[in-house]
C-alpha cells in the first residue's frame, strides 16, 4: 500500500511482459511526505478515481499511451453469481464512484541506499529492471507559480523571463500567483526518501534506456490536455506531474493524472487540492511541520535515508468540521471537472465557500 491507495496484483510483471493489476483508492490523506496521516477524508478516493480515470481516457483518445484499462464497477459484478470481482468498464458506463482502477504493471526493481557519501544505486534498479521498468522519476510540469511552489525558493522570475514584466521584481516574486509565459518542465527523483530536484543531466541518468527528451515531450503533451479539460471546466490548471512505465520501447503514462492530489487547479481564483490542506497544518500545527523540515535536514550526512525516523512530533488529527469541509471539496471539485453528478454535495462554489472558512 502507498500512502493513500492500496496496490492489488493480478498478474505480474517480468522481464519481457507487462502484468496486470488494480490500485484501489482510499479515504487516506498525505501531506509534506509524511506518509498516511491519523486520520480520513471520506469520499477521497472515489473523487480521486473517478477524476484520473476521466483524465486517462482524455489521454488515450488523444493518441496519449498510458496503463489505465478501466475502472471496477461496483454495481457490477464480473460472475454472473454475484461473488466475482467487479466488472472492469469505461468511466462513463460505472454506474457509481469508483474506487478501483485496473492497470497494466510494469516492474519496480528496489532502489538501493548506499549511505551519504554513495547516495542511490541506479546501477542496480536498472540492472533489476531491464527494459521493462517504472522510470524512477516525477515529471514535473508547471503553467503558474502559486503562493507555496518549491519553484519560488529554487529559481528567480528572471530565469523565466518574467523580467519583462514591468509589475515584476526580477529578484523577487510577487505575493500573488504568477503565470509563466510558457509551461515549465523539470525532473524529480521519485523513489528517494527525499524529493530532489535533478538538472537534465542527472534526469538523464536516472530515466536508464528511457530518452528524457521523450519524457519532457509527453508530460508537455499530458499538460495540454488536462489544461484544456481544466479550462473548459472553469478550473485553472496551475501545476502537476506525471509518472511513466518503459516498455517494449515505449513510454506510456502510469500511476494517476491530473487529480487534486498529483496537480495543483484553482476555481475562481481559489486553490482547489491538497494545498488547502497543507496550508491548515502550517496554520494550526506548526511545531509538526517545522519538526519536518529539521528531521528532513537532520538526516543529511547520515547513514539512514529515512527522515521520519528522526522526526520528534506527530501530526495532530484534522478537526471534523475540517474534514468535513474537505471531503466535499474532493466530492464538489471531481462532479464539476468531469461534469458528472457522482456525489450528492453542495456545488463547487459552496465548498470553495466552506473551505475558505478554515
Amino acid at each position: 500500500m502507498t500512502s493513500v491507495k492500496e496496490f492489488r496484483v493480478d498478474e505480474p510483471a517480468t522481464a519481457d511482459s507487462l502484468g496486470r493489476g488494480r490500485f484501489v483508492f482510499t479515504d487516506a490523506y498525505s501531506v509534506f511526505d509524511w506518509g498516511q496521516m491519523p486520520d480520513a477524508i471520506p469520499r477521497k478516493g472515489a473523487s480521486l478515481c473517478a477524476m484520473g480515470a476521466f483524465n486517462f481516457e482524455l489521454l488515450e483518445a488523444e493518441g496519449v499511451p498510458t496503463h489505465y484499462r478501466g475502472v471496477a464497477d461496483p454495481g457490477r459484478d464480473a460472475d454472473a453469481d454475484g461473488e466475482g470481482e467487479p466488472e472492469v468498464v469505461p468511466l462513463a458506463d460505472a454506474t457509481a464512484p469508483p474506487t478501483e482502477m485496473a492497470i497494466d504493471l510494469t516492474q519496480v526493481p528496489d532502489l538501493p541506499y548506499k549511505g551519504p557519501d554513495a547516495g542511490y544505486d541506479y546501477d542496480a534498479f536498472h540492472a533489476a529492471g531491464g527494459e521493462n521498468y517504472l522510470v524512477p522519476l516525477e515529471v514535473v510540469f508547471r503553467n503558474r507559480v502559486p503562493v507555496g511552489s518549491s519553484l519560488r525558493r529554487r529559481r528567480e522570475p528572471a530565469d523565466f523571463g518574467l523580467d519583462a514584466d514591468p509589475d515584476i521584481d526580477a529578484d523577487a516574486w510577487p505575493d500573488g500567483p504568477v503565470d509563466l509565459p510558457e509551461p515549465v518542465v523539470e525532473f524529480s527523483t521519485k523513489y528517494e526518501q527525499q524529493d530532489r530536484y535533478l538538472t537534465r543531466a542527472e534526469a538523464d541518468r536516472i530515466a536508464g534506456v528511457a530518452d528524457v527528451d521523450a519524457l519532457e515531450s509527453l508530460a508537455r503533451d499530458v499538460n495540454r490536455i488536462v489544461t484544456e479539460r481544466a479550462e473548459a471546466a472553469g478550473f485553472v490548471h496551475e501545476d502537476g506531474k506525471i509518472e511513466c512505465l518503459y516498455a517494449d520501447g515505449e513510454l506510456r503514462v502510469a500511476d494517476v493524472v491530473g487529480t487534486f492530489d498529483e496537480n495543483r487547479f484553482s476555481y475562481g481564483g481559489r486553490g482547489i487540492s491538497k494545498e488547502v490542506v497543507r496550508q491548515w497544518y502550517k496554520a494550526n500545527d506548526p511545531a509538526w511541520v517545522e519538526a519536518v523540515k529539521e528531521a528532513k535536514a537532520a538526516v543529511e550526512g547520515r547513514d539512514i535515508d529515512d527522515w521520519r525516523e528522526l522526526c520528534e512530533r506527530d501530526p495532530e488529527p484534522l478537526p471534523p468540521a475540517v474534514v468535513d469541509a474537505v471531503s466535499e471539496l474532493y466530492a464538489a471539485g471531481t462532479n464539476a471537472y468531469t461534469d458528472r453528478e457522482w456525489f450528492d454535495v453542495p456545488d463547487i462554489e459552496a465548498a470553495l465557500d466552506a473551505a475558505d472558512g478554515l
